[in-house]
């Protein structure tokens, strides 16, 4: 089991209460996780406004992440993510710890599970997280175990993963702070802070969004995480871009053997 510690304070808050075109992965194995037709678009506040997110077909996809279930309290986001198995979701690295008792409630709102609770029974992180929790390598990818025999895709549906994104992408954040019961949405262009790492201004992105997947046009190209743990202040956030290592891991998840 891979061990991880969260970030220091300021990131822990995060964690616990948080070129020119587009390129979709191509890898060959991955070609019919790809071809489905993208969700609608989301209903989004103006850009730069975060909002309660209305209820719909992508907003479900993402979810709170509990430990020991809905009464242990929901510490960080993620996002069910397209899969052979269909059965991954994606989220940031420093939100994966023990995987015991950690369950995931895609669509969660106001103390309620629509889809259902889903157990994690594995992780996808990057080496260089796990030996000294590298911030440009805080994006990891989970499976969940089936419910009723039924899996989380096959529930909620799953995003597609584009990397590759230009510096000033248009991104959709939504997740779910850990003082409040309902997801929150917010748009805006985005900047590269660095090379390796993505910024946002979204207001009220406080702790328990980390891990919030970030879409461009419907396809996840990062999460809320990286720098400074997703930032300190809930007014800027950052997730690490979505690299060579990020895409290998989602392959690994993602493509049946």
């Amino acid at each position: 089991m891979i061990q991880c510690t969260l970030p220091r304070p300021g990131r822990r808050s995060r964690a616990r209460a948080r070129r020119t075109s587009r390129i979709l992965l191509s890898l060959t194995a991955m070609a019919a996780l790809l071809s489905v037709d993208l969700p609608d678009a989301m209903a989004e506040p103006p850009l730069g406004v975060t909002a309660e997110a209305v209820p719909d077909a992508a907003a479900d996809r993402v979810g709170a992440l509990f430990a020991g279930g809905l009464d242990g309290g929901h510490f960080c986001t993620a996002a069910v993510v397209r899969s052979d198995d269909r059965n991954v979701i994606a989220t940031a690295a420093h939100c994966l710890g023990d995987l015991e008792g950690t369950v995931f409630a895609p669509g969660y709102r106001d103390g309620k599970a629509p889809y259902g609770v889903w157990r994690l029974t594995g992780m996808y992180v990057a080496p260089d997280w796990t030996d000294g929790q590298d911030p440009d390598d805080d994006i990891a990818f989970a499976t969940v175990a089936p419910v009723d025999g039924r899996e989380v895709e096959d529930t909620v549906g799953g995003f597609p993963v584009a990397a590759e994104q230009p510096g000033d992408a248009t991104v959709t954040v939504v997740g779910y702070p850990s003082s409040g019961e309902t997801p929150l949405r917010c748009a805006n262009g985005t900047t590269l802070f660095s090379e390796t790492q993505r910024r946002i201004e979204c207001p009220d992105l406080s702790g328990g969004t980390s891990g919030s997947p970030w879409l461009v046009d419907g396809a996840l190209a990062g999460v809320l995480g990286g720098y400074e743990g997703g930032g300190t202040v809930p007014e800027v956030s950052y997730s690490a871009v979505m690299g060579d290592q990020a895409v290998e891991l989602y392959r690994e998840a993602a493509v049946s053997d």
